[in-house]
């Protein structure tokens, strides 16, 4: 039996001679914020539902929290955000809750309390007898949250719960979410806008072909760091053969820099991936050996661009 909120090993699914999933194997931990990524027709959608019961895998197995996939009690202690949902417009606010209180079998003399909390996570307290109707998309998206945290489950799975929000938006949803992870509660957010995901998430997942092909914090996945440098010409140490230009400058910098770690050489610019502390060493080298240095600019991979090399390179 594992602790881990989620656990699985080697999940797949097929739909007839499709393959959907084809082994995934990730852990989740208690309590954090985890971002599943990935192109579209990586397996994700699959996973969730296969993660909530909603279907039954061809292969492998897991756990969701401490039960085997699909257990009937543990369902109760999950909340649940679609990516594509309605509520009736001429129902209330507070309306919308009571019925999946009914529905999450939520005992009555919890309800009302239930619905409090939920509006005033949301910060929809105000607004709680308003028509979902004259609502905003980002107020129902709010208020789909508030669905999803009723009965205060230990595992709340959103599926692109801010994809069609704006910016005022997405920062609200962002910060209900780590809300909810400050309470103790696991949030598993499966979501295509990189951005949104390095904000909020402890730690990521990218799923490709039914996979995980990288998973760790944000800042670990997008940390590949190094320095620009743009060289100009030399300044009076050995001149590589055939002038002095900037180029073939660079392509001999370029084996001096070797020395500090991979070098990349774009024109006049040279990309090496050295962590900052040897970034001194290194400009002081290339001085050394008759380099001008025109430009010298720490740079860092954002996950966004981890992200598309990770795919590429799994293609």
């Amino acid at each position: 039996m594992t602790d881990a909120a989620i656990d699985t090993r080697d999940l797949a699914k097929a739909w007839g001679r499709t393959v959907a999933l084809e082994a995934l194997t990730m852990r989740v931990e208690r309590g954090e914020v985890f971002g599943f990524l990935g192109p579209n027709g990586a397996g994700k959608t699959t996973a969730v539902k296969l993660l909530l019961g909603l279907a039954r895998p061809t292969g492998g197995g897991g756990t969701v929290l401490g039960a085997p996939l699909g257990d009937r009690e543990t369902r109760a202690r999950i909340g649940y955000l679609p990516e594509l949902f309605r509520y009736q417009p001429w129902l209330r606010a507070r309306e919308v809750l009571a019925l999946h209180c009914d529905l999450a079998r939520i005992p009555g003399a919890a309800r009302g309390a239930e619905i409090e909390a939920a509006l005033a996570t949301v910060n929809l307290a105000e607004r709680g007898n308003d028509l979902v109707g004259t609502f905003s998309k980002g107020m129902q998206q709010r208020l789909g949250l508030g669905v999803a945290l009723l009965g205060s489950p230990d595992l709340v799975v959103l599926d692109e719960p801010t994809s069609a929000l704006d910016p005022v938006g997405r920062t609200e949803v962002r910060s209900i979410v780590r809300a909810v992870a400050d309470r103790g509660a696991t949030v598993f957010l499966n979501s295509h806008l990189l951005g949104e995901v390095e904000r909020v998430c402890d730690r990521v997942a990218i799923v490709d072909r039914g996979r995980v092909v990288a998973a760790g914090r944000p800042d670990e996945l997008g940390a590949e760091e190094g320095v620009r440098v743009v060289v100009a010409a030399a300044s009076g140490g050995p001149r590589p053969a055939g002038g002095a230009d900037a180029v073939d400058v660079a392509a001999a910098a370029a084996e001096v820099a070797a020395r500090f770690g991979p070098v990349a050489v774009d024109g006049d610019a040279l990309r090496v991936g050295c962590p900052p502390g040897s970034v001194p060493d290194l400009v002081a080298a290339l001085v050394a050996a008759g380099v001008r240095l025109a430009e010298v600019t720490p740079v860092r991979s954002s996950l966004e661009d981890r992200f598309l090399e990770i795919v590429a390179a799994d293609r």
